[in-house]
């Protein structure tokens, strides 16, 4: 379909919730839809798979230290795979959050909830590290070989795991009921595949470019939970706020 504002091909996202109400004041603390705590839930099942076959492949290599002689080669193979399934966790993990985010109020369970992956990375590679470099059975090169090897793992699958901006409950909240305030309370942005900001118009100049082939509408919160796209767009905030004449500080810069 396309959308009046704009000649690319605009898609409407299945689910969510874009409605109007009776003020764009009367703030309510975001709530994920059962679709979204399905999505959630599957993800957390899959991801916590992949995390227990990584720690499968952490204690093969352990056992496989205890070898005389020890298979260098096989040893790395199975540090690259626990790293793999190690940071396939930990992907599935974060999208599952930004479908059912956590409460920044519960300040433990939201850090364990988002950060899980850096403390499974810890589990799967740190006692590892340690066995291979107080090892008897290995020399000097062996350990530096292999236990760098690791210690990259360690530090890939560390940094895979770290969330840098978390979901919550509260952003949720204030960036939909930002959007409501400007949208005449209704719940409802434009964005891209590629793009770093949802929109207010489906004819910003952000989106509307040569490399758009199609621009994606729906809730604040889809546009999270399928693009991790976190920001409005500065030029479609100040545009709503001089069109309407609304009371409202207008934003500091203008990114896209």
């Amino acid at each position: 379909m396309s959308d009046k504002g704009t000649n690319k091909k605009v898609t409407k996202v299945g689910g969510g919730d874009i409605s109007s109400s009776a003020s764009g004041k009367d703030t309510k603390s975001f709530v994920a839809s059962d679709e979204s705590k399905t999505k959630a839930r599957n993800l957390r099942i899959f991801a916590i798979i992949s995390w227990i076959i990584a720690i499968g492949f952490e204690v093969a290599a352990i056992l496989l230290l205890k070898k005389v002689p020890i298979n260098m080669v096989w040893l790395i193979i199975l540090i690259a795979a626990d790293l793999i399934f190690a940071v396939a966790g930990s992907l599935l993990w974060k999208q599952a959050n930004r479908f059912d985010p956590a409460s920044e109020k519960e300040k433990i369970k939201f850090f364990i909830q988002n950060q899980l992956g850096v403390i499974i990375a810890m589990i799967a590679f740190l006692p590892l590290v340690i066995l291979i470099f107080t090892n008897k059975n290995m020399n000097g090169k062996q350990k530096g070989i292999v236990g760098g090897v690791a210690v990259v793992a360690l530090i890939i699958a560390g940094i895979m795991g770290i969330d840098f901006n978390p979901p919550s409950i509260e952003q949720y909240t204030e960036q939909t009921e930002r959007v409501k305030e400007l949208n005449d309370g209704v719940n409802h942005v434009y964005w891209t595949k590629s793009g770093k900001s949802y929109h207010l118009y489906s004819d910003c100049s952000y989106i509307n470019t040569d490399r758009t082939t199609e621009i994606f509408e729906g809730t604040v919160a889809q546009a999270r939970e399928l693009k991790n796209i976190t920001d409005l767009c500065d030029r479609c905030e100040s545009r709503r706020i001089k069109e309407k004449g609304l009371n409202l500080p207008l934003p500091d810069k203008t990114t896209n």
